[in-house]
């Protein structure tokens, strides 16, 4: 009894074609199997080896709780407030919110996301510092137009002209009726319904 012997061609673009004869059917498919099943062992053993590459800073944006600019720790699960991202406390469980690559040359070292640029383009300050009311560039404009495009006041925000400089054109209510100036019109003391 003769067997049929199966023809399998090997596509090479710079060798040309190379017939590999198989005797058996079976015989070339477990060759096949077996070649596949070396590689994958191969690069199971690079990333056992190398480790898995990392992913990039930009890909790990994420929102807080409070809706706020986040970093995805590498966990996939923790989401940390972008201003928490090189403050010297390792807030993600392996540390990757304080990696040198990312923190040795701020702002340029951060991902994009990370950053928000004042009105004097020297200055700059964490994404989720922006529109919270706080005056953290020191010339208002991370709260107010044309820099910023930021919702009003929120409800618990009174509207005004703030004598402090912490605040740039609503002070949080819990300062109203405290007797103390907040607002250039007292409007925090005699207008404001309080908290």
């Amino acid at each position: 009894m003769v067997l049929p012997v199966a023809h399998v061609l090997l596509l090479d673009r710079n060798a040309g074609s190379i017939p590999i004869c198989c005797s058996r059917r079976g015989a070339c498919l477990s060759a096949l199997i077996l070649l596949l099943l070396t590689t994958l062992m191969a690069l199971i053993t690079l990333v056992v080896i190398f480790g898995l590459p990392s992913r990039l800073p930009g890909s790990q944006v994420c929102a807080t709780l409070t809706n706020r600019t986040g970093f995805l720790c590498h966990d996939r699960r923790t989401c940390i407030p972008a201003s928490r991202v090189c403050d010297g406390v390792r807030t993600c469980i392996y540390g990757e919110d304080e990696d040198e690559h990312l923190c040795r040359n701020m702002p340029q070292s951060l991902p994009i996301f990370l950053v928000a640029r004042c009105g004097d383009p020297a200055f700059w300050i964490y994404s989720d510092q922006k529109c919270d009311g706080t005056n953290n560039c020191g010339d208002c404009s991370d709260e107010l137009s044309p820099v910023t495009v930021c919702p009003s006041c929120g409800p618990g925000w009174w509207r005004c002209t703030p004598t402090v400089f912490t605040y740039c054109d609503c002070i949080p209510r819990s300062l109203c009726r405290d007797g103390v100036q907040h607002c250039s019109d007292w409007s925090d003391e005699y207008a404001c319904p309080g908290p």
